[in-house]
Order: C-alpha cells, then structure tokens, then sequence
C-alpha cells in the first residue's frame, strides 16, 4: 500500500513520497534544537520548577533527562532497524500489533498538537511584548490579555508556521538556521551576564551554587518530585522529531539516532548553564524577581531582561519569540509525518497518505494538525485561567504516555537477540526498560495529582482539575477514533498492512502467502 506523487519528479523520493536525503546531520540537530525551543520552553518552565522544588532545579533537571537519555537509546535502536516516519505508531505496531501501536501514534499526534497551540500562544505574547518595548508603550503589550486580538493573532501564527511547514525540507532548514542560532546566542549571553553579575555584587539575590543544588532528593515530598520531573519531562519534549525525519534523512540509518541524542545533550548543557545563571543572580525566592515569584512564573525571562541587560533587554523578547517561532514551525514535522504513517498503511483515512508533489511533504495531514491546534487553543483560551500552564501539565500526560509506551516497544520487539551481546542488554533491554517505567509512573502520578485543581492553573469542572480531565479527554478520545477506525479500515487492525513481529516474520509470511 504505497502512495506515489502525482508529478514526476527529479528528486528521490521514498515509499510515502517523501523527499529522501534532504536533511544532513547538522540540520537535522538543528530542527531538534528548534522543536524543544530552549528559550521558549525555559521561560514558561523555570519559574513553575522553582516553585516545587525550589534548590534542587538542576538536580531534577539532570533526573528528567534521564529517562528522556534512556528513552532516546531505544528510539536509536528503533530507527536503525525501521527508519520510518511514523516512529511511535509504526514501531508499536511492529511490537505489540495494531490496537497499541494506534495508541501510540495518537499519543504523539495529540501531544504535538497541544504544544502547537501553546507555541502559538506564547508567540503572540512575546510579539506584542516585543513591539511594546521598541514603540515603549505599555498598551500594547496588554493586547495580549484581550481574548479576540489574541485568538487572532495567534491564527495568523499558525497560518505562517503552516505555509513554511508546507514547503520543502530545505526551506524548514534555511529558517531554523537563522532563528535557532539567534536563540541560543542571546540565552548563552544572558545566562553567562547573569552569573557574571552574580558573582560581582550586583545581583538581585545572591545566591552562590552549591554542589547539593545537583542533589534530586533534596525535595520535600515524592509527589513534589514527581510533579519537578513532569515539569522537566516537557522541557526536553521535542527531540524525537529528529526521528520523524527518518526517511529524508542523509547519511543512513545511523543519522537519526546520532541527531537525537546530540540534540537532548546540548539542550540540557544549555538549561542548567542559564537556570545556574539565573537561580546564582535572582534566588528562589518569592519577592521581586526572585524565581519563586508566582507573580514572574509564567514568563521569567520577561521579568529579569531588564534588570539584567538594560537596554538590551529587547533581545531576550526577541530570542522567546524567535523560539516560539521556530518550534511553531518544526513541530508541525511529527505530527504531520506520524498521520502520513497512518493514513499510508491505512490505520485512519487515505487521505492523510497525500504527498505535495511540489514540495513532497505531507500536505492534508500538515492542514488538518494546523486546524486542530488552532482550534483547542482557541477553546482553551476561553476555558482556562492560565492556558500556559494547563497545556504544559497536559502535555507531561501524553509525553509520558506515548514516550514510555514506545520505550517499551523497543524492550518487546528486540527480545530475541536481548543477550546477543552486551551493547544488545543494554541499549535493547535495560536502558529501554529503565527509562518506560520511569516514564510509567510519572504517568499514573501525574493523572493522581492533577485530579485536583490545584496541579494546575486552577481551573476546574465539577471540582475535577482541568488537567486530569484534559488528559482523560484526550485518551479516551483517540479509543474511540481508534474503534472508529477499526469500523471503516478493518484491513490494519487485521494485520494486513503493517505486520506485527519482526521482519523476518513478515517475510515468512509473505513467502506463505506466495506458496498457497
């Protein structure tokens, strides 16, 4: 079942007709990078970390990285043995059959979709933050507040992102490029300002690093732990899309991994050099711009530019929203080449199998992602008291979900060869294992702790936080897509498109089918 382009073309293209060898290594780092959005990420969720574990930032930081380090080792296994665009969905169908492989593809469809929508938001905050500084009027940055001029402008976001998103990998790359290194010049220099100042008497609240802020335990209580972890889960989410690039990826099958793990590595050295940074000049305090301050949680970057750089403070609202921007676009890669995946092996309808064959990217999924993100953040916007917050704390859910669960494939699919030899027990089996069950319990001690309005922004329905029943709406919407699936595509669910069990298997059943 393969879909091929409607016009012909030079260019190489695989089985799905997408454009093979269009992403080098460099590039395909370079996309992770912007997909995580550092700036971004680090601004929403410095502050809300401080708060619950306050000292003990960097320790938790390095403990979430963990899981996401063990994860992405069988990610790079996965990808070396089936580069495919559909990652989650089509290594869980290979391991554990099609009802939770589907699940899986819908976690990461879901989860990309709701960072969409918070992207966006956070792009139109940091626009309307960044013009009221240049034109030094304080109106403007409130336009932000105003529900209509922010659902619209944050439309007109997504309506950019998307075009980009619709051309050619080449184009992705040119405008990562550009956005990604002016992110990361300006936070390695705010970072470094911060402890410079620190360090030289002129900081807001001196606090000198101390080797127990490395210690993940110092923390008060296990669900204070688990609720740091999940917050540090969501500020490394992003760098599986490296993966997602697997089929127009140069340089072999050994790229995507290589782009995945260089990707998680030079993000974390970039969170804790500016969260040491800005705990060393601001405190942990919750007075001022001390980093305990709920008043500064949602944007704390915002609040210590100016007193840190002056007059230059314009350039950490332009880095957010150059991040903001950035990620915007790249997310759109998974779950566009995720539903690509499905709709070519026919799991949802064969209309999310349609390839430009101009650009040769994955035109009606990219429209239909763009669509839905639009939509839930526009619902969101009106339900939620702080949708920042509630969409971070919902998206902890479905990393969790989709990412242990795909940890876990890697455990089940390569489980005859487990002791073929030591780098086989380790990367195949225990680093895998280790990281999904992490992952698991994160999972069932996020939705435990987010039944109560108080795990989030506040926001409620019927006394049930907002969190947990976002997460529970979004899990049970995709059993019943699923089911609905199983109605009108019987052929995937009946194994018939995309074949459980190893290569071999499918092979030996293809030979089978040959002989009778």
């Amino acid at each position: 079942m393969t879909h091929t382009p409607t016009v012909a073309s030079e260019r190489e293209t695989g089985a799905k007709g997408l454009s093979t060898n269009a992403v080098g290594l460099l590039g395909a780092v370079i996309i992770g990078i912007s997909c995580i959005a550092p700036a971004y990420t680090l601004t929403g969720a410095l502050g809300p970390t401080v708060a619950a574990v306050g000292t003990a930032l960097p320790g938790i930081f390095l403990v979430g990285f963990i899981p996401m380090l063990l994860t992405a080792f069988g990610y790079k296994e996965l990808v070396t043995s089936m580069p495919d665009s559909g990652t989650s969905f089509t290594w869980g169908v290979r391991a554990f059959g099609p009802w939770i492989g589907w699940m899986s593809g819908w976690g990461l469809v879901i989860a990309t979709i709701v960072v969409l929508s918070n992207l966006a938001g956070i792009a139109v905050d940091f626009f309307y933050l960044a013009v009221a500084q240049v034109f030094n009027q304080e109106w403007i940055a409130a336009l932000k507040d105003n529900v209509a001029v922010n659902v619209i402008t944050c439309l007109a976001f997504m309506a950019v992102a998307t075009a980009i998103s619709y051309r050619d990998m080449q184009t992705t790359q040119r405008f990562q490029y550009i956005l990604v290194t002016f992110q990361l010049i300006i936070m390695v220099g705010f970072g470094g300002v911060m402890m410079w100042q620190a360090y030289n008497g002129s900081g807001f609240n001196f606090t000198p690093i101390e080797l127990s802020w490395f210690n993940p335990f110092n923390v008060d209580s296990f669900g204070t732990f688990a609720a740091g972890i999940s917050l540090s889960l969501f500020i490394f989410w992003g760098w599986d899309v490296t993966l997602t690039m697997s089929e127009e990826t140069k340089g072999g099958r050994s790229t995507p991994g290589k782009a995945a793990t260089l990707t998680i590595i030079a993000v974390v050295s970039i969170y804790l050099f500016v969260s040491l940074g800005a705990m060393s000049y601001a405190g942990v305090g919750d007075e001022g711009i001390g980093l305990g301050n709920p008043a500064i949680q949602e944007n704390v970057f915002f609040a210590l530019a100016t007193p840190v750089l002056g007059t230059g403070a314009i350039l950490m609202s332009l880095a957010v929203l150059s991040s903001s921007a950035a990620s915007l676009q790249s997310t759109f890669v998974s779950p566009a080449r995720t539903l690509l995946a499905m709709g070519h092996y026919g799991a949802i309808s064969p209309k999310f199998a349609r390839v430009s064959p101009r650009f040769f990217t994955p035109s009606y999924a990219t429209f239909v992602s763009a669509i839905v993100a639009s939509v839930f953040y526009a619902v969101m916007r009106v339900l939620s008291e702080n949708v920042l917050w509630d969409t971070i704390a919902t998206l902890g859910i479905m990393i969790a979900f989709y990412y242990g669960l795909t940890a876990f494939a890697c455990v089940w699919y390569f489980r005859k060869q487990w002791f073929a030899s030591a780098r086989n027990f380790f990367f195949q089996f225990l680093f895998p294992l280790i990281g999904g069950i992490i992952l698991f319990i994160l999972l069932v001690q996020t939705m435990v702790e987010s039944i109560d309005p108080a795990f989030g922004s506040g926001s409620q329905i019927g006394g049930i936080g907002l969190v947990f029943i976002l997460g529970m709406l979004m899990l049970g919407a995709g059993v019943v897509l699923m089911f609905y699936c199983y109605i009108r595509f019987p052929d995937f669910f009946k194994g018939k498109t995309l074949v459980k069990g190893l290569p071999e298997d499918e092979n030996a059943g293809l030979a089978k089918e040959l002989a009778e």
